[in-house]
């Protein structure tokens, strides 16, 4: 059972950048794929970048070319890099892991980002 514990999520205007960070423990953490997700209230979760051990990343959309996805195996942790944000990046945003062989998935608890002057 992996844990997924996130922190650094705040307040931040339009235009700033935030970072956030996630603790991962309970599992081996180079067999899994990790990243974030975000979800706004009453609408589906949405992808916002994950990466493999290997290093291959993959962002949504909407985030791509502002976002930075990276982990550090070292100390089992993934972080997210948000610049230019703007108010649509107002979410939840989970951290997430994936077993590369079994698919399973394990979520944090989420932490808030608000965008807003």
């Amino acid at each position: 059972q992996v844990q997924l514990v996130e922190s650094g999520g705040g307040l931040v205007q339009p235009g700033g950048s935030l970072r956030l960070s996630c603790l991962a423990s309970g599992g081996f953490y180079k067999l899994y794929t990790v990243g974030w997700y975000r979800q706004v209230l009453g609408k589906s979760r949405q992808l916002v970048g994950t990466i493999s051990n290997s290093g291959t990343a993959n962002y949504g959309t909407s985030v791509k070319d502002r976002f930075t996805v990276s982990r550090h195996n070292a100390n089992n942790t993934v972080a997210l890099e948000m610049n230019r944000l703007n108010p649509e990046d107002t979410a939840v945003y989970y951290c997430y892991a994936r077993h590369d062989i079994t698919a399973r998935q394990f979520w944090g608890q989420g932490t808030p980002v608000t965008v807003s002057s």
